[in-house]
């Protein structure tokens, strides 16, 4: 179950790790969401932003072999993913590009509500 939870972690992490490039500049922002970012502003907090999640993912795939760290990877990749599903929802009128990030952050939940329930198992049975 141990190679489960991991390679789950490494599944989430890389998802997070997929806007990294947005750190290149407004073409790939605007690749990866659509947008028209001719703002300096937006793309200044866009761009911090692809920073951000690669941080997250990268702390992801290093838990995902470090079972010491795997519960608090889980919490921070589950605020993540749900803290983007409940904004997208809330403000709703998203387009195409968001919706797959929507949908790549579902199944992203999915996965840590597995791991977690996983290690939570796992934990009980010693």
């Amino acid at each position: 179950m141990e190679r489960v939870v991991t390679g789950l972690l490494v599944l989430v992490g890389i998802i997070h790790l997929l806007p990294v490039s947005g750190v290149l500049g407004v073409e790939r922002l605007a690749a990866l969401y659509g947008l028209s970012l001719g703002e300096p502003n937006i793309e200044i907090l866009m761009r911090h932003r692809a920073i951000l999640f690669g941080i997250l993912g990268l702390f992801m795939v290093y838990a995902a072999f470090q079972p010491s760290l795997q519960t608090l990877a889980i919490i921070a990749g589950l605020v993540s993913v749900v803290s983007f599903i409940a904004i997208a929802w809330s403000v709703g009128g998203y387009n195409e590009s968001v919706r797959k990030v929507v949908i790549a952050d579902i199944i992203a939940t999915v996965a840590l509500v597995a791991a977690g329930a996983i290690r939570v198992i796992s934990r009980n049975q010693i």
